[in-house]
Protein backbone atom coordinates (compact mmCIF):
# COMPACT_ATOMS: atom_id res chain seq x y z
CA UNK A 1 0.00 0.00 0.00
CA UNK A 2 2.88 2.31 0.75
CA UNK A 3 4.32 1.60 -2.64
CA UNK A 4 0.96 2.23 -4.28
CA UNK A 5 0.56 5.40 -2.33
CA UNK A 6 4.02 6.57 -3.29
CA UNK A 7 3.38 5.88 -6.95
CA UNK A 8 0.04 7.60 -6.76
CA UNK A 9 1.59 10.54 -4.96
CA UNK A 10 4.30 10.84 -7.54
CA UNK A 11 1.78 10.79 -10.33
CA UNK A 12 -0.27 13.49 -8.66
CA UNK A 13 2.50 15.72 -7.46
CA UNK A 14 4.66 15.22 -10.58
CA UNK A 15 1.96 15.91 -13.10
CA UNK A 16 3.44 19.32 -13.92
CA UNK A 17 7.06 18.28 -13.27
CA UNK A 18 9.07 17.55 -16.40
CA UNK A 19 10.62 14.11 -16.54
CA UNK A 20 14.04 13.30 -18.03
CA UNK A 21 12.31 11.92 -21.13
CA UNK A 22 10.25 15.07 -21.62
CA UNK A 23 11.43 17.05 -24.70
CA UNK A 24 11.15 20.25 -22.70
CA UNK A 25 13.06 18.97 -19.68
CA UNK A 26 16.25 20.79 -18.80
CA UNK A 27 18.00 17.42 -18.59
CA UNK A 28 19.97 15.66 -21.27
CA UNK A 29 16.97 14.83 -23.48
CA UNK A 30 15.82 18.38 -24.18
CA UNK A 31 18.99 20.05 -25.53
CA UNK A 32 19.95 16.99 -27.58
CA UNK A 33 16.59 16.83 -29.29
CA UNK A 34 16.56 20.59 -29.79
CA UNK A 35 19.98 20.47 -31.40
CA UNK A 36 18.91 17.58 -33.60
CA UNK A 37 15.86 19.55 -34.69
CA UNK A 38 17.97 22.41 -36.04
CA UNK A 39 18.45 22.49 -39.84
CA UNK A 40 21.54 20.51 -40.78
CA UNK A 41 22.22 22.75 -43.77
CA UNK A 42 23.26 25.58 -41.46
CA UNK A 43 25.97 23.46 -39.90
CA UNK A 44 27.10 22.27 -43.30
CA UNK A 45 27.20 25.84 -44.60
CA UNK A 46 29.30 27.00 -41.66
CA UNK A 47 31.76 24.15 -42.21
CA UNK A 48 31.97 24.89 -45.93
CA UNK A 49 32.43 28.65 -45.57
CA UNK A 50 36.27 28.57 -45.48
CA UNK A 51 36.43 26.43 -48.63
CA UNK A 52 33.82 28.63 -50.36
CA UNK A 53 35.76 31.77 -49.46
CA UNK A 54 39.04 30.34 -50.80
CA UNK A 55 37.32 29.11 -53.98
CA UNK A 56 35.71 32.51 -54.53
CA UNK A 57 38.93 34.40 -53.88
CA UNK A 58 41.22 32.23 -56.00
CA UNK A 59 38.91 31.15 -58.84
CA UNK A 60 35.66 33.08 -59.16
CA UNK A 61 37.12 36.56 -58.66
CA UNK A 62 40.01 36.05 -61.15
CA UNK A 63 37.56 34.58 -63.68
CA UNK A 64 35.30 37.63 -63.47
CA UNK A 65 38.36 39.86 -63.78
CA UNK A 66 39.41 37.90 -66.88
CA UNK A 67 35.99 38.32 -68.45
CA UNK A 68 35.87 42.03 -67.65
CA UNK A 69 39.32 42.66 -69.12
CA UNK A 70 38.45 40.77 -72.30
CA UNK A 71 35.84 43.42 -73.16
CA UNK A 72 38.22 46.34 -72.80
CA UNK A 73 40.84 48.05 -74.88
CA UNK A 74 44.31 48.75 -73.55
CA UNK A 75 43.06 52.20 -72.54
CA UNK A 76 40.14 50.75 -70.57
CA UNK A 77 37.26 51.49 -72.97
CA UNK A 78 34.56 48.91 -73.64
CA UNK A 79 34.92 47.01 -76.93
CA UNK A 80 34.08 43.75 -78.70
CA UNK A 81 37.05 43.97 -81.05
CA UNK A 82 39.04 41.37 -79.11
CA UNK A 83 36.50 38.64 -79.83
CA UNK A 84 35.87 39.86 -83.39
CA UNK A 85 39.61 39.77 -84.00
CA UNK A 86 39.94 36.21 -82.66
CA UNK A 87 36.85 34.67 -84.25
CA UNK A 88 37.38 36.43 -87.56
CA UNK A 89 40.97 35.26 -88.02
CA UNK A 90 41.29 31.75 -89.54
CA UNK A 91 44.77 31.42 -88.05
CA UNK A 92 43.48 31.66 -84.48
CA UNK A 93 40.57 29.35 -85.27
CA UNK A 94 43.10 26.80 -86.51
CA UNK A 95 45.06 27.22 -83.26
CA UNK A 96 41.90 26.58 -81.25
CA UNK A 97 41.14 23.48 -83.30
CA UNK A 98 44.70 22.18 -82.88
CA UNK A 99 44.48 22.71 -79.11
CA UNK A 100 41.27 20.71 -78.87
CA UNK A 101 42.72 18.01 -81.13
CA UNK A 102 45.82 17.60 -78.96
CA UNK A 103 43.66 17.48 -75.82
CA UNK A 104 41.36 14.85 -77.35
CA UNK A 105 44.25 12.69 -78.56
CA UNK A 106 45.93 12.93 -75.16
CA UNK A 107 42.68 11.85 -73.50
CA UNK A 108 42.32 8.91 -75.88
CA UNK A 109 45.95 7.88 -75.33
CA UNK A 110 45.57 8.02 -71.55
CA UNK A 111 42.39 5.94 -71.77
CA UNK A 112 43.94 3.30 -74.04
CA UNK A 113 46.98 2.93 -71.77
CA UNK A 114 45.32 3.61 -68.44
CA UNK A 115 42.35 1.23 -68.70
CA UNK A 116 44.41 -1.98 -69.05
CA UNK A 117 46.73 -0.69 -66.32
CA UNK A 118 43.77 -0.07 -64.00
CA UNK A 119 42.38 -3.54 -64.74
CA UNK A 120 45.75 -5.07 -63.93
CA UNK A 121 46.01 -3.13 -60.66
CA UNK A 122 42.51 -4.21 -59.65
CA UNK A 123 43.48 -7.88 -59.39
CA UNK A 124 46.79 -7.40 -57.59
CA UNK A 125 47.62 -7.77 -53.92
CA UNK A 126 47.64 -4.64 -51.73
CA UNK A 127 51.44 -4.55 -51.66
CA UNK A 128 51.73 -4.82 -55.45
CA UNK A 129 49.05 -2.15 -55.86
CA UNK A 130 51.00 0.20 -53.62
CA UNK A 131 54.14 -0.21 -55.70
CA UNK A 132 52.22 0.24 -58.95
CA UNK A 133 50.51 3.34 -57.54
CA UNK A 134 53.90 4.76 -56.58
CA UNK A 135 55.16 4.10 -60.11
CA UNK A 136 52.06 5.76 -61.53
CA UNK A 137 52.30 8.85 -59.34
CA UNK A 138 56.08 9.24 -59.61
CA UNK A 139 55.88 11.69 -62.57
CA UNK A 140 53.75 14.01 -60.43
CA UNK A 141 56.52 14.16 -57.82
CA UNK A 142 58.88 15.83 -60.29
CA UNK A 143 58.72 19.35 -61.65
CA UNK A 144 56.98 19.78 -65.00
CA UNK A 145 60.06 21.48 -66.41
CA UNK A 146 62.34 18.61 -65.39
CA UNK A 147 59.94 16.06 -66.90
CA UNK A 148 59.78 17.97 -70.17
CA UNK A 149 63.55 18.32 -70.42
CA UNK A 150 63.86 14.62 -69.66
CA UNK A 151 61.75 13.89 -72.71
CA UNK A 152 63.97 16.25 -74.70
CA UNK A 153 66.89 13.94 -73.95
CA UNK A 154 64.92 10.75 -74.64
CA UNK A 155 63.42 11.94 -77.93
CA UNK A 156 66.43 13.95 -79.10
CA UNK A 157 68.48 13.08 -82.20
CA UNK A 158 71.17 11.50 -80.01
CA UNK A 159 68.80 10.04 -77.43
CA UNK A 160 68.09 6.38 -76.67
CA UNK A 161 65.10 6.18 -79.03
CA UNK A 162 67.10 7.46 -82.00
CA UNK A 163 70.05 5.24 -81.07
CA UNK A 164 67.89 2.11 -81.02
CA UNK A 165 66.34 2.96 -84.37
CA UNK A 166 69.77 3.56 -85.89
CA UNK A 167 71.01 0.24 -84.49
CA UNK A 168 68.04 -1.45 -86.19
CA UNK A 169 68.93 0.23 -89.45
CA UNK A 170 65.98 2.61 -89.39
CA UNK A 171 66.37 6.30 -90.00
CA UNK A 172 64.88 7.98 -86.90
CA UNK A 173 62.08 10.41 -87.67
CA UNK A 174 61.77 13.88 -86.23
CA UNK A 175 60.46 13.26 -82.72
CA UNK A 176 60.83 16.72 -81.23
CA UNK A 177 59.05 20.04 -81.80
CA UNK A 178 55.88 18.52 -83.24
CA UNK A 179 52.52 17.24 -82.08
CA UNK A 180 53.94 13.74 -81.50
CA UNK A 181 56.40 14.97 -78.88
CA UNK A 182 53.68 16.97 -77.16
CA UNK A 183 51.34 13.94 -77.09
CA UNK A 184 54.02 11.70 -75.61
CA UNK A 185 54.87 14.20 -72.90
CA UNK A 186 51.25 14.96 -72.06
CA UNK A 187 50.21 11.30 -71.87
CA UNK A 188 53.12 10.67 -69.50
CA UNK A 189 52.00 13.54 -67.27
CA UNK A 190 48.23 12.94 -67.40
CA UNK A 191 48.13 9.15 -67.13
CA UNK A 192 47.65 9.20 -63.35
CA UNK A 193 44.61 11.49 -63.66
CA UNK A 194 42.95 8.84 -65.82
CA UNK A 195 43.93 5.73 -63.87
CA UNK A 196 42.89 6.93 -60.41
CA UNK A 197 39.21 7.61 -61.30
CA UNK A 198 39.13 4.32 -63.22
CA UNK A 199 40.42 2.48 -60.15
CA UNK A 200 37.65 4.03 -58.06
CA UNK A 201 34.96 2.84 -60.49
CA UNK A 202 36.45 -0.64 -60.92
CA UNK A 203 36.73 -1.15 -57.17
CA UNK A 204 33.02 -0.34 -56.74
CA UNK A 205 31.96 -3.12 -59.14
CA UNK A 206 30.48 -6.13 -57.33
CA UNK A 207 33.16 -8.85 -57.60
CA UNK A 208 30.49 -11.56 -57.84
CA UNK A 209 29.01 -10.26 -61.11
CA UNK A 210 31.69 -11.59 -63.46
CA UNK A 211 31.88 -15.08 -61.87
CA UNK A 212 28.09 -15.28 -61.99
CA UNK A 213 28.07 -14.34 -65.67
CA UNK A 214 30.83 -16.85 -66.40
CA UNK A 215 28.80 -19.51 -64.60
CA UNK A 216 25.88 -18.74 -66.91
CA UNK A 217 28.05 -19.33 -69.97
CA UNK A 218 29.30 -15.82 -70.83
CA UNK A 219 32.79 -15.53 -72.26
CA UNK A 220 35.50 -13.29 -70.89
CA UNK A 221 35.00 -10.68 -73.62
CA UNK A 222 31.24 -10.72 -73.09
CA UNK A 223 31.71 -10.11 -69.38
CA UNK A 224 34.03 -7.22 -70.14
CA UNK A 225 31.80 -5.54 -72.74
CA UNK A 226 28.51 -6.14 -70.92
CA UNK A 227 29.54 -5.76 -67.26
CA UNK A 228 32.96 -4.26 -66.56
CA UNK A 229 33.06 -1.57 -69.25
CA UNK A 230 29.54 -0.13 -68.67
CA UNK A 231 29.94 -0.10 -64.88
CA UNK A 232 33.28 1.68 -65.16
CA UNK A 233 31.82 4.44 -67.35
CA UNK A 234 31.70 6.99 -64.48
CA UNK A 235 35.45 6.57 -63.97
CA UNK A 236 36.10 7.00 -67.67
CA UNK A 237 33.95 10.13 -67.71
CA UNK A 238 35.72 11.64 -64.71
CA UNK A 239 39.18 10.79 -66.04
CA UNK A 240 38.39 12.10 -69.52
CA UNK A 241 37.08 15.40 -68.16
CA UNK A 242 40.13 15.91 -65.96
CA UNK A 243 42.68 14.97 -68.62
CA UNK A 244 41.00 16.96 -71.39
CA UNK A 245 40.66 20.16 -69.36
CA UNK A 246 44.19 20.00 -67.95
CA UNK A 247 45.72 19.26 -71.36
CA UNK A 248 43.84 22.04 -73.12
CA UNK A 249 45.18 24.56 -70.60
CA UNK A 250 48.71 23.14 -70.26
CA UNK A 251 51.59 25.42 -71.16
CA UNK A 252 54.97 24.15 -69.92
CA UNK A 253 55.13 20.73 -71.60
CA UNK A 254 53.81 21.88 -75.03
CA UNK A 255 56.10 24.92 -74.97
CA UNK A 256 59.24 22.83 -74.29
CA UNK A 257 58.50 19.76 -76.41
CA UNK A 258 56.55 21.49 -79.16
CA UNK A 259 58.39 24.78 -79.37
CA UNK A 260 57.08 27.56 -81.59
CA UNK A 261 56.09 25.06 -84.30
CA UNK A 262 53.19 23.64 -82.26
CA UNK A 263 50.50 26.30 -82.07
CA UNK A 264 48.36 25.95 -78.95
CA UNK A 265 46.09 28.41 -77.17
CA UNK A 266 48.02 28.69 -73.86
CA UNK A 267 51.17 29.62 -75.76
CA UNK A 268 49.39 32.50 -77.49
CA UNK A 269 47.88 33.68 -74.21
CA UNK A 270 51.39 33.82 -72.78
CA UNK A 271 52.76 35.57 -75.87
CA UNK A 272 50.03 38.22 -75.96
CA UNK A 273 50.35 38.93 -72.23
CA UNK A 274 54.15 38.96 -71.82
CA UNK A 275 55.60 39.75 -75.25
CA UNK A 276 52.98 41.99 -76.88
CA UNK A 277 51.68 43.28 -73.53
CA UNK A 278 48.15 43.09 -74.92
CA UNK A 279 46.37 41.93 -71.77
CA UNK A 280 42.77 42.43 -73.04
CA UNK A 281 43.38 40.26 -76.09
CA UNK A 282 45.13 37.63 -73.96
CA UNK A 283 42.08 37.63 -71.66
CA UNK A 284 39.77 37.16 -74.65
CA UNK A 285 41.81 34.20 -75.92
CA UNK A 286 41.79 32.61 -72.48
CA UNK A 287 38.06 33.11 -72.00
CA UNK A 288 37.29 31.60 -75.41
CA UNK A 289 39.31 28.53 -74.41
CA UNK A 290 37.43 28.27 -71.10
CA UNK A 291 34.02 28.54 -72.77
CA UNK A 292 34.79 26.05 -75.55
CA UNK A 293 36.35 23.50 -73.18
CA UNK A 294 33.48 23.77 -70.69
CA UNK A 295 30.89 23.41 -73.45
CA UNK A 296 32.57 20.29 -74.83
CA UNK A 297 32.81 18.70 -71.38
CA UNK A 298 29.13 19.42 -70.64
CA UNK A 299 28.13 17.96 -73.99
CA UNK A 300 30.20 14.84 -73.33
CA UNK A 301 28.59 14.42 -69.92
CA UNK A 302 25.07 14.77 -71.32
CA UNK A 303 25.86 12.31 -74.10
CA UNK A 304 26.78 9.65 -71.56
CA UNK A 305 23.67 10.44 -69.52
CA UNK A 306 21.44 9.91 -72.54
CA UNK A 307 23.10 6.55 -73.07
CA UNK A 308 22.32 5.50 -69.52
CA UNK A 309 25.65 6.30 -67.92
CA UNK A 310 25.98 7.76 -64.45
CA UNK A 311 26.65 11.47 -64.42
CA UNK A 312 29.71 12.19 -62.31
CA UNK A 313 29.78 15.98 -62.57
CA UNK A 314 26.70 18.11 -63.01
Amino acid sequence: MAAIGRVTGDQVTGADTPTPDDPGAPGRGGPVRAAAARPLWRTGLLLALPAIAIFTLLFVAPLFTLVANSFRTQTGAFTLDNYVRFLGDPFYRAVLWNTLKVAALTTAGCLLIGYPFALYMRGRSPRTRNWLALLLLSPLLISMVIRAYGWLVVLGPNGPVASVLKWLGITPPQLLYNDTAVLIGMVHVMLAYMVLPLMGSLDRIDPTLVPAARGLGASGWTCFWRITLPLSAPGMLAGAMIVFSLTASSFVTPAILGGPKVKLMPYFVYTQATVNLDWPYAAAIGFVLVVVTTGLLLGYSRLLRRRGGEVVFG
